[in-house]
């Protein structure tokens, strides 16, 4: 126990509490990943909050290196910086090769470039307490932005009055972290390391405040963040035929599952198309006495317009 050897007991208990809230925190994406290794794909999500997450370890880990006082920050970061290195790596496999060039540059900009200048200029440029308090500031100011990171997912709740992309127990989980390390931060005297966690409980906080707020509210359909969805097809229901036998067709934007043993390819229709698809599947209906849920199961449906055809 030398090694986390301490004169203030609490800086030394919220350091081990402090590590392992934030090994859970780090460990939060591996069912995305579990996903993406287990359909091949990216689904669309971005990389930058893994490598921002990675550039962060790895400052926070030049910084604890300069001070006698901080094996606590150095352990956890340690794993930060393995951690994150793993989704990355699994990311640029996986993803699209635009998205995979994308990633590639910013590993380049900030992991290495970045990273290296900050080295080259704290080594040669300050010295002791200078450097310290130097690298200190730019930590702050990292993980201050790794910290507002929730900010656009607080403005999608509130604006969609709905919960469904911000889970409770990461934003609790969050929120106990930052209160850890704020702790750790204060017990040790380290302005660096208390300062961005006050953002950080501020935010997480809000978090669950929102969530209490807009856990029980009907999820908005026209609001939600970009994802794959696989195959979208426009398709109509016809309803009953009036007495002057013309038909009345609502056209819907909805993602099918097609249960018939053939599965076709289907792509998104325009207006024309939709007009002499609803003509077949009108001709197709009376013909085989089969109606349109004996192919489709309709899912997540968005009304898009109502247009007329004759039966």
């Amino acid at each position: 126990m030398a090694i986390f050897a301490t004169h203030n007991i609490g800086v030394l208990i919220f350091g081990i509490l402090g590590n392992i809230v934030s090994f859970v925190v780090f460990l939060a994406p591996v069912p995305t990943f579990l996903r993406v290794i287990k359909k091949k794909s990216t689904e669309g999500f971005q990389s930058v909050p893994y490598v921002v997450a990675l550039f962060s370890g790895m400052m926070w880990l030049y910084y604890a290196s300069l001070k006698s006082d901080e094996t606590l920050l150095i352990t956890i970061n340690s794993f930060g910086c393995v951690i994150e290195t793993i989704y990355i790596a699994i990311y640029i496999t996986y993803a699209p090769k635009q998205a995979r060039l994308f990633t590639l540059r910013l590993l380049l900009l900030f992991n290495f470039g970045g990273f290296c200048l900050v080295l080259l200029l704290s080594h040669f440029l300050a010295e002791g307490p200078t450097r310290i308090k130097v690298l200190g500031w730019l930590n702050v100011v990292v993980a201050v932005s790794v910290f507002a990171a929730p900010l656009s997912i607080i403005r999608v709740v509130i604006r969609t009055k709905s919960v469904e992309f911000m889970p409770f127990p990461l934003s609790f989980f969050l929120t106990l972290s930052a209160i850890m390390w704020l702790c750790y931060g204060v017990l040790l005297k380290d302005l660096y390391v208390a300062l961005p966690n006050i953002l950080g409980l501020v935010f997480g906080v809000l978090q669950m405040i929102l969530y209490v707020v807009y856990k029980n509210k009907k999820i908005a359909i026209d609001q939600q963040l970009p994802q794959h969805k696989g195959d979208i097809i426009n398709v109509v229901s016809d309803d009953k035929l009036s007495a002057t036998g013309t038909t009345t067709v609502t056209t819907a934007e909805v993602q099918i599952i097609c249960t018939s043993k053939n599965k076709e390819t289907v792509e998104e229709l325009d207006h024309d198309q939709i007009q002499h698809g609803v003509e077949e599947k009108n001709r197709n209906h009376h013909r085989n006495g089969k109606s349109m849920e004996d192919c489709y199961s309709i899912i997540e449906v968005q009304p898009a317009a109502t247009v007329k055809c004759e039966a």
